[in-house]
């Protein structure tokens, strides 16, 4: 059984003055992506009514729920987060979505690509901390409780993105892996089982233990654990901006 697992295809490099800019797979994906949920945005948007259509009432509806949960998760006075939230939370079903086609690669496969994410998410965090409590303030908090824990409270710092971008990278990447082996190991099954027979009826017979299997795999992985992923990615974003970006009278409580 010959089975390899690679990253990323690099498709060409653009030379820089800083160096070469490799185009991967993961580039054209997230390209693809967001052509079609602009694409999905601007039809969508294209005839709104004040006497709603079916359609309409369903993505209105949709769109309640994604500021319903935001409002519900990070307070009432962070709703305007949720055109960011809903942007990451579709990115990334879509950007698992996308490997079902055989065309293009998950980009939630990719490592650089949720990293990235997190990052954003941590630097939003920093940023709205300093905003809202001071830098004096967000310097204090690493000191907290006592100044030994310092060192603790910065690795902790550290880990938050590195475990969300691995946890998301992690699950999709693995499951993709996982398929790809059960895939290989029902081809020898089937050659196994069949091998016997003459070459010129197996050579139009289908490997049929392939059959069926991978498909259900296919459904667990890229649609429920793609979602699930998505929306633990897309909570904990929540979570984490919601706590730097307080109430307005409990940040100048924090600060007196």
């Amino acid at each position: 059984m010959d089975l390899q697992v690679n990253g990323p295809k690099v498709y060409f490099s653009i030379q820089t003055p800083f160096g070469a800019i490799n185009v991967t797979q993961t580039m054209l994906s997230l390209l693809a992506i967001t052509v079609i949920l602009i694409t999905v945005a601007a039809l969508i948007t294209r005839k709104l009514t004040k006497r709603p259509g079916r359609f309409q009432v369903i993505v209105e509806k949709l769109v309640g729920m994604l500021y319903g949960l935001v409002e519900d998760t990070m307070g009432k006075h962070n709703v305007k987060f949720a055109p960011y939230i809903g942007t990451l939370f579709l990115s990334s079903i879509f950007g698992t979505l996308i490997g079902m086609t055989q065309v293009f690669r998950s980009v939630t496969a990719d490592l650089s690509v949720t990293l990235a994410w997190a990052l954003v998410t941590t630097g939003m965090v920093w940023y709205n901390n300093i905003k809202n409590f001071g830098f004096k303030s967000w310097l204090k908090g690493f000191t907290e409780p006592i100044v030994v824990m310092t060192p603790m409270n910065i690795v902790s710092e550290i880990a938050q993105p590195v475990s969300m971008a691995f946890r998301h990278f992690g699950n999709v990447a693995g499951g993709s892996v996982l398929t790809s082996l059960i895939y290989a190991a029902l081809a020898l099954v089937s050659n196994l089982a069949f091998g016997w027979l003459p070459e010129l009826i197996t050579s139009w017979l289908p490997p049929v233990f392939q059959v069926g299997i991978p498909a259900f795999l296919s459904i667990y992985f890229d649609l429920f654990s793609g979602f699930v992923q998505a929306l633990v990615f897309s909570l904990l974003t929540m979570v984490y901006v919601g706590g730097a970006c307080p109430a307005p009278s409990e940040a100048e409580t924090h600060t007196k």
